[in-house]
Protein backbone atom coordinates (compact mmCIF):
# COMPACT_ATOMS: atom_id res chain seq x y z
CA UNK A 1 0.00 0.00 0.00
CA UNK A 2 1.16 3.52 -1.21
CA UNK A 3 2.32 6.24 1.47
CA UNK A 4 1.22 10.11 1.01
CA UNK A 5 2.46 13.08 2.41
CA UNK A 6 2.25 16.71 2.30
CA UNK A 7 5.14 19.08 1.34
CA UNK A 8 4.95 22.87 2.27
CA UNK A 9 6.64 26.12 2.89
CA UNK A 10 5.62 27.32 5.88
CA UNK A 11 5.78 31.44 6.10
CA UNK A 12 4.59 34.17 8.58
CA UNK A 13 1.08 34.09 6.63
CA UNK A 14 0.45 30.52 5.19
CA UNK A 15 -1.09 27.71 7.34
CA UNK A 16 0.96 27.42 10.52
CA UNK A 17 3.26 24.22 11.14
CA UNK A 18 1.14 23.24 13.90
CA UNK A 19 -1.94 23.58 12.65
CA UNK A 20 -0.96 21.76 9.54
CA UNK A 21 0.52 18.79 11.31
CA UNK A 22 -2.71 18.33 13.16
CA UNK A 23 -4.70 18.44 9.60
CA UNK A 24 -2.39 16.37 8.09
CA UNK A 25 -2.15 13.91 10.63
CA UNK A 26 -6.54 13.89 11.30
CA UNK A 27 -6.36 13.55 7.63
CA UNK A 28 -4.58 10.34 7.35
CA UNK A 29 -1.23 11.73 5.48
CA UNK A 30 1.63 9.56 6.14
CA UNK A 31 4.48 12.34 6.28
CA UNK A 32 4.57 16.16 6.27
CA UNK A 33 7.57 17.93 4.87
CA UNK A 34 9.12 21.37 4.76
CA UNK A 35 11.97 22.89 3.02
CA UNK A 36 14.89 25.00 3.23
CA UNK A 37 16.54 28.48 2.49
CA UNK A 38 18.05 30.31 5.22
CA UNK A 39 17.91 33.44 2.63
CA UNK A 40 17.90 34.78 -0.40
CA UNK A 41 20.70 37.31 -1.96
CA UNK A 42 18.81 40.68 -3.92
CA UNK A 43 21.79 40.02 -6.49
CA UNK A 44 19.55 37.45 -7.82
CA UNK A 45 22.30 36.25 -10.90
CA UNK A 46 21.14 32.69 -10.13
CA UNK A 47 18.48 31.98 -12.29
CA UNK A 48 15.95 30.08 -10.46
CA UNK A 49 15.92 26.41 -11.22
CA UNK A 50 12.63 25.94 -12.71
CA UNK A 51 12.46 28.90 -15.11
CA UNK A 52 11.08 32.11 -15.12
CA UNK A 53 10.87 34.28 -12.18
CA UNK A 54 11.96 33.50 -8.50
CA UNK A 55 8.48 33.36 -6.49
CA UNK A 56 8.48 36.03 -4.03
CA UNK A 57 7.86 33.17 -1.40
CA UNK A 58 11.56 32.00 -1.60
CA UNK A 59 12.68 34.97 0.68
CA UNK A 60 9.87 34.06 3.42
CA UNK A 61 10.58 30.12 4.14
CA UNK A 62 10.64 29.02 8.21
CA UNK A 63 13.52 27.21 9.31
CA UNK A 64 12.41 23.79 9.15
CA UNK A 65 13.42 22.50 11.85
CA UNK A 66 12.34 24.29 14.30
CA UNK A 67 8.92 23.97 12.19
CA UNK A 68 9.17 20.43 12.17
CA UNK A 69 9.71 20.17 15.30
CA UNK A 70 6.51 22.04 16.28
CA UNK A 71 4.70 19.82 13.96
CA UNK A 72 6.15 16.80 15.77
CA UNK A 73 5.09 17.70 19.57
CA UNK A 74 1.65 18.50 18.65
CA UNK A 75 1.39 14.48 16.34
CA UNK A 76 2.08 11.16 17.30
CA UNK A 77 2.38 9.16 14.10
CA UNK A 78 2.40 11.23 10.95
CA UNK A 79 6.65 10.99 9.58
CA UNK A 80 8.04 14.33 9.55
CA UNK A 81 10.44 15.07 6.88
CA UNK A 82 13.19 18.08 5.21
CA UNK A 83 12.39 18.58 1.30
CA UNK A 84 15.04 19.18 1.42
CA UNK A 85 17.80 20.33 3.93
CA UNK A 86 20.40 22.17 2.12
CA UNK A 87 23.33 20.53 3.65
CA UNK A 88 26.48 22.69 2.35
CA UNK A 89 24.59 25.83 4.31
CA UNK A 90 25.37 23.92 7.80
CA UNK A 91 27.82 23.00 10.02
CA UNK A 92 28.47 19.32 10.35
CA UNK A 93 28.20 18.81 14.28
CA UNK A 94 25.57 21.01 14.41
CA UNK A 95 23.10 19.26 11.59
CA UNK A 96 24.09 15.94 13.11
CA UNK A 97 22.98 17.52 16.74
CA UNK A 98 19.36 18.93 15.25
CA UNK A 99 18.62 15.97 12.96
CA UNK A 100 19.38 13.58 16.24
CA UNK A 101 17.05 15.71 18.66
CA UNK A 102 14.54 16.19 16.15
CA UNK A 103 14.54 12.31 16.16
CA UNK A 104 14.33 12.35 19.63
CA UNK A 105 11.64 14.71 20.13
CA UNK A 106 9.68 12.96 17.17
CA UNK A 107 10.22 9.52 18.62
CA UNK A 108 12.16 8.08 15.70
CA UNK A 109 9.80 9.89 12.95
CA UNK A 110 12.20 12.17 11.13
CA UNK A 111 13.01 11.85 7.15
CA UNK A 112 16.16 13.64 6.04
CA UNK A 113 15.22 15.00 2.62
CA UNK A 114 19.03 16.23 1.30
CA UNK A 115 19.85 18.97 -1.47
CA UNK A 116 23.28 20.47 -2.35
CA UNK A 117 21.02 23.57 -3.24
CA UNK A 118 20.77 25.37 -6.35
CA UNK A 119 21.78 29.39 -5.45
CA UNK A 120 25.33 30.05 -5.60
CA UNK A 121 25.08 33.58 -3.97
CA UNK A 122 23.26 31.91 -0.89
CA UNK A 123 25.89 29.36 -0.90
CA UNK A 124 28.40 31.76 -0.98
CA UNK A 125 27.42 33.51 2.03
CA UNK A 126 27.71 30.77 3.56
CA UNK A 127 31.40 30.39 2.61
CA UNK A 128 30.54 27.35 0.22
CA UNK A 129 31.70 27.53 -3.28
CA UNK A 130 29.38 26.11 -6.19
CA UNK A 131 30.85 23.56 -7.89
CA UNK A 132 31.61 22.14 -4.51
CA UNK A 133 28.78 21.61 -3.26
CA UNK A 134 27.81 18.39 -3.64
CA UNK A 135 31.44 17.19 -2.39
CA UNK A 136 31.01 18.70 0.68
CA UNK A 137 27.36 17.12 1.10
CA UNK A 138 28.88 13.71 0.71
CA UNK A 139 31.18 14.27 3.62
CA UNK A 140 29.20 16.18 6.05
CA UNK A 141 26.42 13.21 5.46
CA UNK A 142 28.94 10.50 5.82
CA UNK A 143 30.77 12.47 8.69
CA UNK A 144 27.28 12.84 10.12
CA UNK A 145 26.77 9.21 10.39
CA UNK A 146 29.49 8.35 12.22
CA UNK A 147 28.19 10.62 14.96
CA UNK A 148 25.20 9.63 14.95
CA UNK A 149 26.34 5.63 15.05
CA UNK A 150 29.11 6.12 17.30
CA UNK A 151 29.92 7.15 21.16
CA UNK A 152 33.25 8.36 19.86
CA UNK A 153 33.37 9.87 16.20
CA UNK A 154 36.28 11.36 14.03
CA UNK A 155 36.11 11.75 10.23
CA UNK A 156 38.72 12.75 7.81
CA UNK A 157 37.89 14.41 4.47
CA UNK A 158 38.82 17.42 2.24
CA UNK A 159 35.91 19.32 3.60
CA UNK A 160 34.88 17.90 6.60
CA UNK A 161 37.70 16.59 8.89
CA UNK A 162 37.25 16.60 12.70
CA UNK A 163 39.34 14.69 15.71
CA UNK A 164 37.67 12.09 17.72
CA UNK A 165 34.53 13.54 19.59
CA UNK A 166 31.64 13.06 21.95
CA UNK A 167 27.84 14.61 20.12
CA UNK A 168 25.21 13.47 21.92
CA UNK A 169 21.95 12.62 21.89
CA UNK A 170 22.00 9.97 19.33
CA UNK A 171 18.94 9.36 16.80
CA UNK A 172 16.20 7.01 18.35
CA UNK A 173 16.56 5.52 14.63
CA UNK A 174 19.39 3.20 14.84
CA UNK A 175 23.05 4.93 12.74
CA UNK A 176 20.01 8.11 12.26
CA UNK A 177 17.30 8.30 10.15
CA UNK A 178 17.13 7.57 6.57
CA UNK A 179 18.57 10.02 4.33
CA UNK A 180 16.64 10.73 1.05
CA UNK A 181 18.37 12.44 -1.87
CA UNK A 182 16.11 15.21 -3.51
CA UNK A 183 17.69 15.91 -6.75
CA UNK A 184 17.77 14.49 -10.62
CA UNK A 185 21.04 14.28 -12.65
CA UNK A 186 23.33 11.84 -14.42
CA UNK A 187 25.07 12.05 -10.69
CA UNK A 188 22.40 11.08 -8.60
CA UNK A 189 22.34 7.84 -8.87
CA UNK A 190 26.05 6.72 -7.50
CA UNK A 191 25.45 9.48 -4.93
CA UNK A 192 22.15 7.67 -3.79
CA UNK A 193 23.84 4.19 -3.79
CA UNK A 194 26.84 5.60 -1.99
CA UNK A 195 25.56 7.65 0.73
CA UNK A 196 21.66 7.79 0.92
CA UNK A 197 18.63 5.66 2.07
CA UNK A 198 15.82 6.79 -0.89
CA UNK A 199 15.50 9.16 -3.40
CA UNK A 200 12.75 12.58 -3.03
CA UNK A 201 12.75 13.54 -7.03
CA UNK A 202 10.18 15.84 -8.36
CA UNK A 203 7.41 14.31 -10.98
CA UNK A 204 10.06 15.89 -13.49
CA UNK A 205 12.27 13.86 -16.75
CA UNK A 206 12.40 10.15 -17.03
CA UNK A 207 11.69 8.70 -13.71
CA UNK A 208 12.17 4.90 -15.06
CA UNK A 209 15.50 5.40 -16.14
CA UNK A 210 16.29 7.34 -12.94
CA UNK A 211 14.87 4.40 -10.80
CA UNK A 212 16.90 1.71 -13.28
CA UNK A 213 20.21 3.68 -13.00
CA UNK A 214 19.55 3.44 -9.12
CA UNK A 215 19.03 0.34 -9.30
CA UNK A 216 22.34 -0.96 -11.42
CA UNK A 217 24.32 1.05 -9.02
CA UNK A 218 23.12 -0.27 -6.00
CA UNK A 219 23.64 -3.59 -7.18
CA UNK A 220 27.63 -2.66 -7.91
CA UNK A 221 27.59 -1.79 -4.24
CA UNK A 222 25.73 -5.24 -3.14
CA UNK A 223 23.05 -3.01 -1.58
CA UNK A 224 19.63 -4.63 -1.92
CA UNK A 225 16.36 -2.20 -3.12
CA UNK A 226 14.12 -4.32 -1.16
CA UNK A 227 14.17 -1.07 1.67
CA UNK A 228 15.19 1.02 -0.51
CA UNK A 229 12.68 4.70 -0.06
CA UNK A 230 11.61 5.70 -3.81
CA UNK A 231 9.68 8.68 -2.95
CA UNK A 232 8.11 11.79 -5.19
CA UNK A 233 6.94 14.50 -4.85
CA UNK A 234 3.62 16.46 -7.78
CA UNK A 235 1.01 18.66 -7.60
CA UNK A 236 -2.15 19.65 -9.14
CA UNK A 237 -0.02 22.15 -11.56
CA UNK A 238 2.60 19.65 -11.98
CA UNK A 239 0.31 16.67 -13.67
CA UNK A 240 0.84 15.74 -16.93
CA UNK A 241 -2.76 15.12 -19.14
CA UNK A 242 -5.23 13.34 -17.29
CA UNK A 243 -4.26 15.10 -13.88
CA UNK A 244 -2.98 13.42 -10.98
CA UNK A 245 -5.94 10.85 -10.61
CA UNK A 246 -4.31 9.15 -13.87
CA UNK A 247 -0.92 10.09 -12.60
CA UNK A 248 -0.72 8.64 -9.36
CA UNK A 249 -0.98 4.61 -10.47
CA UNK A 250 1.75 5.14 -13.17
CA UNK A 251 4.09 6.49 -10.29
CA UNK A 252 3.30 3.51 -8.55
CA UNK A 253 3.55 1.12 -11.06
CA UNK A 254 7.26 3.03 -11.39
CA UNK A 255 7.84 1.71 -8.07
CA UNK A 256 7.69 4.77 -5.83
CA UNK A 257 6.66 3.54 -2.46
CA UNK A 258 5.20 7.29 -0.95
CA UNK A 259 3.89 10.17 -3.06
CA UNK A 260 3.58 13.93 -1.68
CA UNK A 261 2.04 16.77 -2.57
CA UNK A 262 2.90 19.94 -2.66
CA UNK A 263 0.66 22.42 -1.22
CA UNK A 264 0.14 26.18 -3.01
CA UNK A 265 2.25 28.70 -0.94
CA UNK A 266 -0.32 31.29 0.02
CA UNK A 267 -2.92 32.40 2.64
CA UNK A 268 -4.86 29.25 4.63
CA UNK A 269 -8.14 30.44 2.92
CA UNK A 270 -6.44 29.54 -0.47
CA UNK A 271 -4.77 26.37 1.13
CA UNK A 272 -7.33 24.68 2.61
CA UNK A 273 -9.70 24.16 -0.72
CA UNK A 274 -6.32 22.33 -2.28
CA UNK A 275 -5.47 20.54 0.68
CA UNK A 276 -8.81 18.90 0.62
CA UNK A 277 -8.64 18.15 -2.79
CA UNK A 278 -5.58 15.85 -1.79
CA UNK A 279 -6.81 14.20 1.09
CA UNK A 280 -10.26 13.35 -1.26
CA UNK A 281 -7.35 11.92 -3.86
CA UNK A 282 -5.17 10.11 -1.12
CA UNK A 283 -8.11 7.95 -0.12
CA UNK A 284 -8.94 6.99 -3.53
CA UNK A 285 -5.22 5.44 -3.31
CA UNK A 286 -4.17 4.38 0.29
Amino acid sequence: MADFGLIAIPTHYTIQPAELARWTEESGFESLWFGEHSHIPTSRKSPFPMGGDLPVYYKEFFDPFIGLSAAAAVTKKIKVGTSVCLVPEHNTQNLAKMVACLDRVSNGRFLFGIGAGWNAEEMADHGVEFNDRWKITRERILAMREIWAKDVAEYRGKFVNFDPLWCWPKPVQPGGPPVLMGAWSKFVPKRVAEYCDGWLPPDLGDLAGGIEAIRSEMAQRGRAMNSFDLSVFTGFEMAPAGGLEKRIPELLKLGFNRVVFLTPVTTPDKQWPVLERYATLMHKFA
